[in-house]
């Protein structure tokens, strides 16, 4: 179906660019922050077995899986918050002007890998920047597989801040684990400065992270639809989906 955004312009619902990871239990799925593979386990209870392959009437199972470590999530101000904020209540609006960027982050002289603002400049759209998808190179197939957990990946310097700032970016889209860097003494610098918390938080951004952009997908301009399952939760896993603009 064809969903116009002008007179000019439109994108095709038929041809979705799905760029989430999704949560498995083949222990082949994407971890971080030293949590536990994931479970999906039969339920077995007052002779009920939730499984059609051992003769049940259906599949019915448990799942276990924590939402920051195992595979694409959206997450909110309360991820940082003393109050329990949750991304149900403040993502009310799924589709955006988005922007697609590949970018090779730098390696310091404390050997971390990050993310500048220089690295942004003259790359963004600001017709297209309601939302901003990074991906960072390399870019491969391990990443929906990876474990994160005790490597420092890449992450992003407070300088970032400026320019999601000066382009009114609500939506910030990465394949990491995490925007700041994984051992930093709890300080999550930069989740603080981009909800501006605690000073004058903004609920109206959303930050999603262990996104996967194959790159078949050119960097460009294109809408985003943000599916968020709806969870009471600081964080939810999401399926961040691209559709290409036609004329």
């Amino acid at each position: 179906m064809r969903l116009h955004l002008d007179d000019l312009h439109y994108i095709d619902t038929a041809f979705p660019m799905d760029v989430s990871i999704p949560v498995n239990s083949d222990g082949q799925n994407v971890s971080a922050w030293y949590v536990d593979p994931p479970k999906f386990e039969i339920v077995r209870a007052h002779g009920f077995i939730g499984s059609v392959a051992e003769g049940g009437s259906t599949n019915f199972r448990d799942v276990f899986f924590n939402p920051h470590g195992h595979g694409t999530h959206t997450e909110c101000l309360g991820h940082i918050a003393k109050d329990v904020h949750s991304i149900n209540s403040h993502l009310k609006s799924f589709f955006w002007k988005a922007s697609l960027v590949t970018l090779t982050p730098e390696l310091t002289e404390n050997g971390d890998s990050v993310i500048f603002g220089k690295h942004l400049e003259n790359k963004i759209n600001s017709a297209y920047s309601e939302a901003l998808l990074i991906r960072t190179l390399p870019n491969d197939l391990s990443k929906l597989s990876r474990n994160y957990s005790n490597t420092n990946p890449t992450y992003f310097d407070l300088d970032v801040i400026l320019v999601l700032d000066s382009l009114n970016i609500k939506h910030l889209l990465v394949d990491l684990p995490s925007v700041d860097r994984e051992e930093d003494e709890g300080k999550l610098a930069f989740h603080h400065a981009f909800w501006k918390y605690p000073e004058t938080p903004d609920f109206t951004r959303s930050i999603t992270e262990l996104i996967f952009v194959p790159n078949t997908i050119p960097d460009g301009e294109y809408i985003l639809e943000l599916q968020v399952a709806p969870f009471e939760n600081d964080a939810s896993p999401s399926r961040p989906v691209l559709y290409a603009i036609h004329k």
